[in-house]
């Protein structure tokens, strides 16, 4: 691979945080400086951390920000869930986010375990 956007796992992230941003747009207008931009902060810095790991040279140091960027999903599908709970957004509404931060905190989980397995 010859950079972080041939990732599989960073090409759904970037699909999780444009999906996250659509979803965003039916937060109140409150929001604005609140969870929706929690939310908008958590997505970027999922990618961010990929692009950033993919570019680290060594496997310890790859590992360490594809874990960030794990937590960073995590985070994201609390803000998700806030919103549900808020009722900002219906459960129907969200699923698609939801679904999504999970897979691609699944496929960094195997990326984390494969660059440890390196080190």
């Amino acid at each position: 691979m010859k950079s972080f956007t041939d990732l599989k796992v960073w090409q759904k992230g970037m699909e999780l945080m444009a999906a996250a941003y659509e979803l965003s747009k039916k937060f109140p207008r409150s929001e604005c400086y609140g969870l929706t931009q929690q939310l908008h902060d958590s997505t970027r810095s999922v990618v961010s951390n990929i692009a950033e790991g993919f570019g680290r040279f060594t496997f310890p140091d790859k590992a360490n920000r594809y874990t960030i960027a794990r937590g960073e999903c995590a985070e994201s599908e609390s803000h998700i869930l806030m919103a549900i709970t808020l009722k900002y957004v219906t459960a129907e509404e969200a699923s698609r986010c939801l679904g999504m931060a999970r897979e691609v905190g699944r496929m960094l989980s195997g990326l984390i375990s494969a660059c440890r397995s390196r080190s």
